[in-house]
């Protein structure tokens, strides 16, 4: 009780512009560090108390972010598809418990009879996700599909699972509610966004993301890597469709967090429907759960989902208790946001946030470059036991340098600082897994084997592509 008191104090003793200070003081070093390329919102009780852009929307023409830049949302999309899905069965036009068959009656029965639109919602349906399919990814991202067309990919694929027995994180269920949603209103996805959300509460800088027409202010999609930053794939905004498609501002992602303590969007009944986590914290296009981020006797409820999409990741946190609001979108590939998202929010509630570390994969890419592989090994083995403090050397920094090696087909180089990280990091899957690709690539087929299966034995309840390698090196 003491130190909730003490966190409560130190809360209200921050002004909102020192706070403001603090959290500008906190993302610029993360900028500083290549670990940040983008805008941030923060709303502080329903204000805001910050926004701002780091680093440049395009690079080529060195045209900064602002606070009004519109970047892809990948996964951010799916909360707006289960909101449209929920105005529908308010509506009495959709029913929770309704079969996938009710509405798409091609679909094949063996499947479509026993799914419904709540586990379509809640990934719990047991339908493979399409974009885990085998090199779906890497060869079919230029290619445009009707959304029917992209439903037949994975349409006569066998459940995974029995619905609603297990989640795993599902692209097809939502594509297949956007679908509906078409079916449904006699509408586009687009149209019925713009129609439903988008127009309604004056998003005007929010929509569905396609190569034409031109888009003002639109952030370019990159990459980091180790030789500097890299123009991202193309990849066919028809693809992502209703579970990843739609661009927007931090600055429209505030006026739909507003919208959701009001009835404009949803009624009371239809918002806790879609805030009712269920297995694994997630709801209806949501991630509900319980974050002690501020410590373990002081939890807090926090409301949020991040996106991924070439060239892009995003989040978007809320703490409806204290209506706080964090939003982070990055045009620089993958970064650690929740990292980001948690400092902030250590802030927000008078706490100091802990300053990011110098990424052990640059350090190491420098080290390589000047020396060789084995000294930058010997330096982050120290990193580690000495400097933790200082460097980070979690598994996908290390991972970064793998990948580097094996791109450039440094395989020896490369097997070393994978081995590296399970030493390291023995008991995370992924690791494993790396290791397993640098062994593959090398064409070291029992070891790759070994690692796969290793990956799998620390990941049993998610094989997604470490089981399909694994399948895959053991038919060889």
């Amino acid at each position: 009780m003491k130190h909730v008191l003490l966190l409560i104090l130190a809360a209200t003793t921050l002004s909102a512009q020192d706070k403001a200070t603090k959290i500008d003081e906190f993302l610029s070093r993360y900028h500083t560090n290549g670990q940040f390329n983008g805008t941030v919102l923060v709303s502080e009780g329903g204000k805001v108390i910050y926004k701002k852009g780091f680093g440049l929307a395009n690079m080529e023409w060195e045209i900064p972010n602002t606070p009004d830049t519109k970047f892809r949302l990948g996964s951010i999309t799916k909360q707006f598809t289960a909101a449209v899905i929920l105005q529908l069965v308010n509506e009495g036009k959709i029913g929770l418990n309704d079969k996938l068959s009710q509405y798409i009656p091609d679909y094949p029965k063996k499947t479509a009879d026993r799914v419904t639109i709540h586990q379509l919602l809640n990934h719990t349906s047991g339908i493979p996700s399409y974009t885990g399919l085998p090199n779906f990814m890497r060869d079919k991202v230029r290619d445009a599909y009707t959304p029917l067309d992209l439903v037949k990919v994975f349409w006569e694929m066998d459940l995974e699972f029995e619905p609603g027995s297990r989640f795993r994180y599902n692209n097809s269920g939502y594509h297949l509610l956007g679908v509906i949603i078409e079916k449904v209103t006699g509408k586009t996805y687009a149209e019925a966004l713009r129609e439903r959300i988008f127009d309604p509460l004056k998003m005007s800088a929010s929509g569905y993301d396609l190569n034409q027409p031109l888009l003002l202010k639109r952030a370019g999609a990159y990459e980091r890597t180790l030789d500097g930053y890299q123009n991202a794939g193309f990849l066919d905004m028809t693809i992502p469709y209703a579970a990843g498609s739609l661009y927007s501002t931090v600055e429209d992602l505030y006026t739909w967090d507003q919208a959701l303590y009001t009835d404009k969007v949803l009624p009371a009944k239809s918002k806790d429907l879609m805030f009712t986590p269920a297995l694994d914290n997630y709801a209806y296009g949501w991630v509900v759960r319980k974050s002690d981020v501020l410590g373990e006797d002081r939890k807090i409820t926090v409301i949020g989902h991040g996106g991924g999409i070439h060239g892009f990741n995003t989040l978007i946190e809320r703490i409806p208790s204290d209506k706080h609001l964090i939003v982070l979108l990055n045009n620089t590939g993958g970064t650690r946001l929740n990292e980001i998202s948690h400092g902030i929010t250590k802030v927000l509630y008078g706490l100091a946030a802990p300053m990011p570390k110098i990424p052990a994969s640059t350090a190491m890419y420098k080290i390589i470059q000047t020396k060789d592989v084995k000294t930058a090994i010997a330096e982050c083995r120290s990193w580690k036991t000495n400097a933790s403090n200082e460097y980070d050397v979690n598994p996908g920094e290390l991972g970064m340098v793998t990948d580097y090696l094996t791109s450039k087909k440094r395989l020896d180089e490369a097997e070393e600082i994978a081995k590296l990280n399970v030493e390291l990091h023995p008991k995370v899957a992924p690791v494993h897994y790396r290791l397993g690709e640098v062994y593959r690539a090398a064409k070291k087929r029992e070891l790759a084997i070994q690692s796969y299966a290793r990956a799998l034995e620390l990941s049993p309840g998610n094989p997604g592509p470490i089981g399909d390698r694994l399948k895959e090196m053991l038919v060889k």
